[in-house]
């Protein structure tokens, strides 16, 4: 759910902080701004103690500024929520890591003999992004901004095409795999993915600003609003129908309430500390995806999990140190979405702060 951002926007990010700036997150949220974006929000936890700085205003044409406490389209972060209810259900017995996909879902995948449920997890089951064949760029998002996509249409749209390579001999990013998954939870619990999410992760940690839209276009409370150029004019897109994100990208979040989820993950509070540990282990040192989360260590030697996000007009940041005693969850609104270079030098210059 990843998208371009502007060159400057990437520049600012990748350039150094001042050595000599006394509020280093600030410093990263105003140069975030002054390079294009519209407004940002970073929230940061170092050993307890937490703070939310904002930058920008909340919508164009306004002197309204960002709300620390708004809400915001997380897009692909969205996978994390998906796998931690996968490895729960693992937990529990009723899902197998390497077993095949069509054991669960019988004549869902042409492959599915051969895609276990822990390749869709680590992308690495060849399937074909659905993404590739929905252009969500420019004025195209206008074609498809209000569209329905149910999960089985979706997965329809990347069987059509033949498998990127063999299952399991490389990664490639695919929401394919989390519709898949989404499909998964519903077959194991009885419930949609986002019903098991609710009732496994966000009523348990008080996530009471979080939800799942569905069909729903707006985003409602508080909110900046999220834009996308379109024929070289910035569109307000804030509001549109997610369902093409479904369990790969629709959620809805604060700062706080993504706090709150990757303090529980590392805390071996959702998942028991051995799947964890899969969770945040990459298949091979070449790669930084394990089991729906990315890992990273940072220029500081500090090492860090957790997801990026990208829909348009929104990106989403939510990452924590392995002992969760240092945090980031950041959203910024802006005509594109952010590119990873230019959220993992966020991530970086923040942890290390």
């Amino acid at each position: 759910m990843l998208n371009a951002v502007p060159f400057a926007l990437t520049a600012a990010l990748l350039a150094p902080t001042t050595p000599a700036a006394a509020d280093p997150v600030r410093t990263v949220a105003e140069e975030t701004v002054a390079a294009g974006a519209t407004g940002v929000q970073i929230r940061t936890v170092h050993d307890g103690h937490s703070r939310t700085v904002t930058a920008g205003v909340s919508e164009l044409d306004s002197r309204r500024p960002v709300s620390p406490t708004g809400r915001f389209r997380i897009g692909s972060t969205t996978k994390t929520f998906v796998a931690t209810v996968v490895m729960q259900l693992v937990a529990e017995h009723r899902i197998q890591l390497d077993t095949p996909v069509e054991h669960y879902l019988p004549g869902l995948l042409p492959r599915g003999k051969e895609i276990t449920v822990r390749m869709l997890l680590q992308h690495t089951s060849g399937l074909y992004n659905y993404l590739r064949a929905i252009s969500l760029d420019g004025a195209d998002l206008e074609k498809v901004r209000y569209q329905h996509f149910s999960p089985e249409s979706l997965v329809a749209i990347a069987t059509a095409r033949p498998l990127d390579f063999p299952p399991g001999s490389k990664f490639s990013y695919s929401n394919t795999n989390y519709t898949v998954l989404g499909m998964l939870i519903e077959r194991t619990t009885g419930h949609a993915w986002g019903d098991a999410v609710t009732k496994r992760i966000l009523r348990p940690l008080g996530m009471h600003h979080t939800l799942v839209p569905g069909d729903r276009t707006r985003i409602p409370g508080k909110h900046a609003h999220g834009y996308q150029e379109m024929n070289g004019k910035l569109v307000d897109v804030t509001e549109l129908n997610p369902s093409f994100g479904g369990a790969a990208g629709e959620m809805i979040s604060t700062t706080a309430d993504l706090d709150k989820f990757v303090q529980a993950l590392a805390a071996g509070r959702l998942v028991p500390p051995p799947l964890l540990k899969q969770m945040t282990t990459p298949r091979s040192a070449a790669e930084e995806y394990g089991l729906g989360v990315e890992t990273r260590t940072t220029p500081c030697g500090i090492p860090v999990f957790g997801h990026t996000g990208g829909i348009p007009g929104y990106g989403t940041i939510a990452f924590t140190s392995a002992d969760g005693k240092r945090r980031v969850e950041a959203s910024l609104t802006f005509g594109r979405g952010p590119a990873n270079d230019a959220f993992y030098s966020l991530i970086d210059k923040v942890i290390c702060a």
